[in-house]
């Protein structure tokens, strides 16, 4: 039983298994159900970061016990990475400033969130390469998505730099 959940978390409840990219499916899925948790059904920030706390530790746990048995430290299928990657910039534009988000602004930003990490997350500039090719394991396959989610965060932080210099 615990085998079957951990397949189920670490694929997104199969999404992980949509072929050809299920990398893209899975960030896109994310990006979906954030948009839903904080602008349709307006969730308290703090509860969805407690969510997102406990799926990031789990996640170590679960990957761990999917890949047990797998030459593939790294398969495909493991979409859970792309979720915590692509949550934090979300999250941390969803929290910042502390004023509430126009919704179709949040749209936008969160392309923009979704297009970034999928660029941080295919071209694996380093550090995200370091961890993606020295650390075969649970932790390679969650931190090279965290640190593809950080420089999302960066990039946007110097373009706003940038904006209101030139503006």
């Amino acid at each position: 039983m615990i085998k079957t959940f951990n397949t189920l978390f670490v694929t997104m409840f199969g999404i992980g298994k949509l072929k050809p990219i299920p990398g893209t499916f899975g960030s896109l899925a994310t990006v979906v159900l954030l948009y839903f948790l904080f602008h349709i059904f307006e969730i308290n920030s703090n509860l969805i970061l407690l969510g997102l706390v406990v799926i990031f530790i789990y996640s170590f746990s679960a990957v761990t016990i999917h890949t047990k048995d797998k030459e593939n430290k790294d398969p495909g299928e493991i979409v859970i990475d792309e979720f915590i990657g692509q949550s934090i910039p979300i999250y941390l534009y969803e929290i910042s400033h502390g004023t509430d988000k126009d919704p179709n602004e949040a749209v936008i930003f969160y392309a923009v969130c979704f297009v970034l990490f999928r660029y941080f997350d295919i071209m694996k500039p380093f550090p995200v390469s370091y961890f993606d090719k020295k650390h075969k394991n649970s932790f390679g396959v969650i931190m090279d998505d965290v640190c593809a989610g950080l420089y999302v965060v960066l990039s946007l932080i110097c373009f706003m730099v940038l904006k209101s210099y030139i503006l």
